[in-house]
């Protein structure tokens, strides 16, 4: 008997993909106001069920731990070093990656040099564009440079027939741009809404873990920076990676924020040129490319990001108000945290700054979020204060408490590492970390730069 199609309508939340049969302001599952929309959606109704459920119990005969193969795929090299670190080490075999950005951002550009390195190697890669021509696509590898034959295009959006014929190709990656232009018609529904995003996905899993075939998802985001589409979108994935951009400067930050197979938060930085992006291998260095020399209000800190340690620049000013009550301007950083600074250097450090206006920049447009930086932030704005500018060679780092404690930051020996690395003599810290050093055996005095520990926030203008 052939099978019957049943129609009907259900409200999904666009945020976490939550079903429901009736619209609710609220979402149960995550809470979300005013999240729901309708959606029309075919179910199959198979009259040969029992049997279609006896063929499935062979496929998913369980299997004894003891029998799983453990062996790791080798993994596929993508050609940029940045892109393989926040991979967790290269392409695995199998795996399906959603990558997401803003408009523009450099998103196809980026996995078409990865496309072309990967079938560089000798692997086999289909790149399919749901929403360039295959002129178009043609047009851009030829700015980017010459692609091998390994790479193969396909302009569809239809995810059955790219289901399929992925099951004849078997190519080792895959790229799907985008997945919101992909469509089934199994749903009867427009492409990019939340049940069609939700089963092409689906459906691409199946076919990535099926074939080995490590694929590749581009996914446009929302205007709060998040990818389009219900959230359960996330969870199916291996990997979710977002392309960030400092537009006034001209780079792009690529940031691992889910990774099955590697370490979260890996940021990778790439600088995009007319023939497509190129990796910045040393971001410190591009980072404070152009520093002032014995300016005032400038100090130099260093962050973590993931395992990498980058050291950038942190601007302060303070000048006398114009007003009754005294301006705040925080740009890289949290305006709260920046106000919680300034009052405690006005209690613990006597540093007066009630009727002026005072000014915290991230050089470089980064916006950072780790206490590590409170140090470098209050030593911007003494610098800015007392008009003196601090050594260009010295590094700043730490968390400063209500109490004007200055506490310990994890990775220490990392970030002292790294200001070394790029010619730095001398390195302010909490006295914990330093302490911290010596027990564990580490001999400071072979690092090679001057070590300063400090404990309250006072001690910072004798050091200065």
């Amino acid at each position: 008997m052939a099978a019957k199609s049943k129609q009907d309508a259900v409200f999904f939340c666009n945020n976490c993909g939550y079903e429901s049969k009736k619209w609710m302001g609220q979402c149960p599952s995550c809470k979300a106001w005013g999240a729901f929309s309708e959606e029309p959606v075919i179910k199959n109704v198979s009259a040969s069920g029992a049997g279609s459920a006896r063929r499935s119990y062979e496929q998913i005969k369980p299997v004894s731990i003891n029998e799983i193969s453990a062996d790791e795929d080798e993994r596929i090299d993508t050609g940029f070093e940045e892109f393989q670190r926040v991979l967790g080490g290269g392409i695995v075999p199998g795996s399906l990656v959603l990558i997401g950005g803003d408009p523009g951002i450099g998103k196809s550009t980026l996995l078409l040099q990865a496309a072309g390195n990967v079938a560089a190697s000798g692997r086999s890669v289909i790149y399919i564009s749901g929403e360039e021509s295959l002129r178009q696509i043609k047009l851009r590898a030829d700015r980017i440079g010459r692609l091998s034959d390994n790479l193969k295009f396909v302009s569809d959006t239809d995810i059955d027939r790219i289901t399929d014929m992925l099951g004849q190709e078997h190519p080792d990656l895959c790229i799907i741009d985008s997945i919101q232009t992909m469509h089934t018609e199994d749903a009867q529904s427009v492409p990019g809404s939340v049940t069609q995003v939700r089963e092409c996905t689906q459906r691409l899993m199946i076919s990535a873990k099926t074939n080995a075939i490590a694929t590749f998802l581009v996914g446009h985001v929302t205007k709060e920076g998040t990818v389009a589409g219900p959230r359960v979108l996330e969870h199916i994935v291996d990997t979710v990676i977002y392309f960030e951009s400092g537009d006034q400067f001209g780079y792009r930050i690529l940031r691992s924020a889910k990774n099955r197979f590697g370490a979260t938060n890996e940021v990778g930085v790439f600088e995009m040129r007319e023939e497509g992006l190129r990796e910045v291998k040393n971001p410190s260095e591009y980072l404070l490319e152009g520093r002032p020399v014995n300016a005032t209000g400038a100090a130099v800190t260093c962050l973590i990001e993931g395992s990498r340690a980058m050291l950038l620049e942190v601007q302060g000013l303070v000048a006398e108000t114009q007003f009754n009550l005294a301006r705040r301007q925080a740009n890289g950083m949290d305006y709260n945290r920046l106000s919680m600074l300034i009052a405690v250097l006005s209690k613990r450090a006597g540093l007066n700054l009630n009727a002026l206006d005072a000014y915290v920049n991230i050089a470089g447009g980064l916006r950072v979020t780790q206490p590590a930086v409170d140090l470098a932030v209050c030593a911007a704005l003494i610098s800015a204060f007392k008009n003196k500018a601090i050594p260009s060679d010295t590094v700043i780092f730490g968390e400063v408490g209500l109490s004007g404690e200055v506490r310990a930051v994890p990775q220490a020996e990392e970030r002292i590492k790294e200001a070394a690395k790029l010619g730095f003599g001398r390195v302010i810290m909490p006295e914990i970390n330093v302490n911290g050093l010596k027990r564990s055996g580490t001999d400071v005095a072979k690092l090679g730069i001057q070590i300063e520990g400090i404990r309250y926030i006072g001690e910072l203008f004798a050091v200065l």
